[in-house]
């Protein structure tokens, strides 16, 4: 008996369509920041140009005062008056004869109480895991959040969470980062001594969460905006941070 096999290269088609626009925005005590691009062709290389000819306003619902954003040196569209606590916002974004409106509430600030690395021993090496708590309002169920790392400065990870695994109040977020053999290690993954690790911590809605956990899937998430479709998110927040530096020596074996 012969046994045989063949194999057949696949050729993929891509739906050839028109771009769609991607309005990424945030509200935050800083102000406003939005970006827009369109999507790009699944062929192509990235292209994250920022389109700077579009109409761009937000307005606050409760006081009903309007702001027209203006476009900056890199392409975004700014506003420097700070968010609200509790404050409704909608932001509408007009360009090429479309409309886009997405509404969200402003969420206050969580306080980060603590942020610490760890190894723990795995088959293959022992693993830095970085830990922070920060709290969660206990009158309160179903609170989302949007946590993200920076590595000096630069986007490490990100992750949707929710208060599902809160204790007493606080909420405890664990995250595997660099491997101690950093030899072994990538680009993305690896950290080096005195490398500057920073937490964020947003409180976002529940339907923020629902589309950042579709990213994390490769989905686009349920629509944010009103109108004209377009892909993106429109954030209000007030974030909290804290920062450590990264001393692979001085990490404690986690008990």
């Amino acid at each position: 008996m012969a046994l045989c096999g063949c194999s057949r290269e696949i050729d993929f088609e891509y739906l050839d369509i028109e771009p769609l626009t991607v309005i990424e925005a945030e509200l935050t005590p800083d102000g406003a920041k939005v970006g827009i691009r369109l999507t790009t062709p699944m062929d192509e290389p990235m292209n994250r140009t920022l389109l700077r000819d579009a109409t761009v306003t937000l307005t606050d619902l409760d006081s009903e005062e309007s702001a027209l954003l203006e476009i900056d040196a890199e392409g975004y569209y700014r506003n420097p008056d700070a968010g609200i606590d509790g404050h409704r916002y909608r932001l509408t974004v007009e360009r090429n004869g479309q409309s886009f409106e997405s509404e969200t509430r402003m969420f206050g600030p969580t306080t980060i109480e603590s942020l610490e690395f760890n190894w723990i021993s795995m088959p293959y090496d022992d693993v830095a895991v970085l830990q922070g708590r920060f709290t969660d309002d206990t009158a309160t169920t179903g609170d989302c959040y949007w946590v993200k790392i920076y590595r000096n400065g630069k986007i490490y990870q990100w992750s949707e969470v929710d208060d599902r695994g809160a204790v007493g109040g606080m909420c405890t977020y664990l995250t595997m980062t660099s491997r101690k053999d950093t030899d072994a290690e990538d680009d993305e993954s690896v950290l080096f001594d005195n490398d500057v690790v920073t937490m964020t911590v947003c409180r976002i809605s529940k339907e923020m969460h629902n589309y950042l956990e579709a990213l994390a899937n490769d989905s686009n998430g349920p629509a944010m905006f009103t109108g004209s479709r377009c892909l993106g998110y429109f954030l209000a927040s007030s974030p909290a941070e804290k920062t450590i530096v990264f001393h692979p020596d001085e990490i404690p074996n986690y008990q």
